[in-house]
């Protein structure tokens, strides 16, 4: 069996030069560790995807497609090689084009869960700086992407207090990002969690919950999962494995992230960002495509803190896909 490891061109021109720049080391580094893995059991390439990426699938004679791309530009971007996937025939990992358009876009996301009974933070959509003279919103607020992952465009500052700040951090964003910005309410003072799904069906696993604990940050710093925390200040950040959960909190946790899951269409595997309080789950967003980089992905510290171990989630979701497709894993091993 052949497997292509495909991920995106740089997006240096696209959004802010450290942005970019992690999330170039990010794409390599993950490439290198998924190549490592998945080639001791199978024929494994690492392609860039073009638009020449049908073609070279076919020549290459690709069985299948671990998927990694995030898309370059335009709303849906996520969903943008799924799309090309699905029209030439060709199976792939992790989520479909409903999947990742709906995980991606934000707003609709948060609509969804409202519309499940999925507790998530009111939020609202800015299309132009003039709307918030409309908003009934309380502060803080939290200014964010509508279709970015990872921390992207959620800076220290993204937290506004007032009516001034919400107006420069918008019109930043509007200037950086694609329209609509989504402006949430801030839920102070719970437990920050993420919770890794791996699978499909009736057929799921839940890997361990982690919990972030940010009470170790410099005192100048929010404490909130912003892109500087994230990316500069994990050494003072610690994660709780097992998270610090009742029995009865666990399970609420875990009936709620997979009720969200299911509620976007994820398949495969994803990463559900939740914040507990006062016994309430609020499902933040979920991640489509969720990173698996050596040392530094959630689900990475996820399947590190269970028998799973890394190389044996990366080879799970290869089976879950060729499952879902029905392809029988024993005949397309080595």
């Amino acid at each position: 069996m052949k497997i292509a490891i495909v991920t995106d061109e740089s997006r240096q021109k696209y959004v802010p030069a450290e942005e970019a720049h992690f999330e170039d080391n990010q794409k390599k580094e993950t490439v290198k560790s998924l190549k490592a893995v998945l080639s001791k059991k199978y024929e494994c390439i690492d392609l860039i995807a073009d638009e020449n990426l049908i073609t070279t699938l076919k020549n290459e004679n690709v069985d299948l497609v671990f998927n990694l791309c995030n898309g370059i530009v335009g709303n849906g971007k996520l969903a943008q090689v799924p799309a090309m996937l699905e029209f030439a025939n060709i199976p792939y990992t992790s989520s479909s084009i409903v999947g990742h358009t709906l995980a991606s876009y934000k707003i609709l996301a948060s609509t969804v869960f409202k519309c499940n009974n999925i507790p998530t933070p009111g939020f609202v959509s800015i299309e132009k700086l003039s709307d918030i003279e409309n908003i009934d919103m309380g502060f803080p607020i939290l200014v964010k992407p509508n279709d970015e992952g990872s921390s992207r465009g959620i800076h220290q500052d993204s937290l506004v207090f007032n009516k001034d700040e919400l107006e420069k951090k918008l019109k930043d964003a509007l200037d950086t990002y694609n329209p609509p910005i989504m402006l949430n309410e801030f839920i102070e003072g719970g437990k920050e969690l993420s919770v890794g799904i791996v699978g499909n069906g009736d057929d799921i696993t839940i890997l361990p919950i982690q919990e972030l604990d940010m009470s170790n940050l410099q005192d100048n710093l929010l404490r909130f999962y912003s892109f500087e925390v994230k990316t500069y200040y994990k050494p003072q950040m610690v994660y709780h494995f097992p998270a610090r959960l009742s029995e009865e909190e666990q399970r609420l946790v875990e009936e709620t992230a997979l009720r969200a899951y299911k509620a976007l269409s994820i398949r495969d595997y994803g990463r559900v960002d939740m914040i507990l309080k006062d016994g309430v789950p609020y499902v933040l967003e979920i991640n489509s495509l969720p990173g698996l980089m050596v040392g530094k992905s959630s689900l990475y510290r996820m399947a590190e803190a269970c028998d799973l171990g890394y190389e044996n989630l990366v080879l799970k979701i290869v089976e879950v896909a060729m499952k879902r497709y029905q392809l029988d894993v024993s005949t397309h091993e080595g």
